[in-house]
């Protein structure tokens, strides 16, 4: 790849670029086909966006429903019909006879699969509930985490696979805060979410741990507007949702759904 198109990705993109690449040009020149990992929408964006480039390649990308936000993806050579590859995604279903389950969140969920020692690639969705959680994972690591999850956040629980058209969803759910702002830059916006001051706020956003639409974003100064998804690690995330407009003071008025 040329120094001039790698301008286009922020440099902690550039590894997951490169694998990107290396799956497009082998399905091109030796006709191989690579299912990969689970990707964010931005590294589905990538990969998508690195093939359409190439004639000779498609990519056919699923989550196991619909509606996912994180997906694997298939790359072949355009000749192949993929409408029947088995992306391999798998629905593990957790229970407990303990009521404490319903107040567990998604956040517990996820740590309890990261604190066995499992990437987060090969997690999907996670749909947490009042009953329990459907993940989303890759049938490679699906028996592993069935027999080796038996406790999320002190709550022991009850593991099972189930096919995917056992999936039982959930929305997510936002609560909305109403800001008075005096623009829209990260840092600001991020501090008053999270009741962090301005030089808190700089810190997760200089060191790389915030992320806009999925991107990485260490410029505090960056500008964010109506629709824009933003997550930091050991926060969480929130999506700007509409700018409502200008007090008199001439401070912006700014709800944002912060994920809960």
């Amino acid at each position: 790849m040329s120094t001039d198109f790698r301008v286009h990705f922020h440099p902690d993109e550039h590894h997951f670029v490169d694998k990107a690449l290396d799956w497009i040009e082998r399905a091109a020149d030796n006709h191989q086909v690579r299912r990969t990992d689970f990707l964010d929408p931005r590294q589905a964006f990538i990969l998508e966006t690195l093939a359409n480039r190439n004639p000779d390649v498609q990519v056919r990308l699923d989550g196991g429903y619909p509606e996912a936000e994180r997906k694997r993806a298939i790359i072949a050579p355009d000749y192949l019909s993929l409408d029947d590859e088995d992306m391999g995604i798998r629905v593990l279903a957790v229970t407990s006879a303990d009521a404490k389950i319903a107040q567990l969140e998604h956040s517990d969920y996820m740590g309890a699969l990261l604190a066995l020692g499992m990437k987060r690639d090969k997690i999907g969705d996670i749909h947490a509930g009042e009953a329990g959680c459907h993940y989303l994972v890759a049938e490679e690591a699906a028996d592993y985490l069935r027999l080796n999850l038996s406790q999320v956040h002190r709550v022991a629980v009850h593991t099972e696979l189930l096919p995917l058209d056992k999936l039982a969803t959930t929305g997510s759910e936002l609560q909305e805060m109403s800001l008075s702002v005096a623009s829209m830059r990260l840092d600001g916006i991020v501090g008053d979410v999270w009741k962090l001051s301005r030089a808190k706020a700089l810190v997760p956003i200089q060191a790389g741990r915030c992320r806009v639409n999925w991107k990485p974003e260490e410029n505090p100064s960056a500008q964010l507007k109506a629709g824009d998804m933003v997550s930091m690690q050991g926060f969480g995330r929130f999506k700007v949702l509409e700018v409502e407009g200008t007090t008199k003071s001439g401070r912006l008025r700014v709800k944002v759904g912060k994920f809960v």
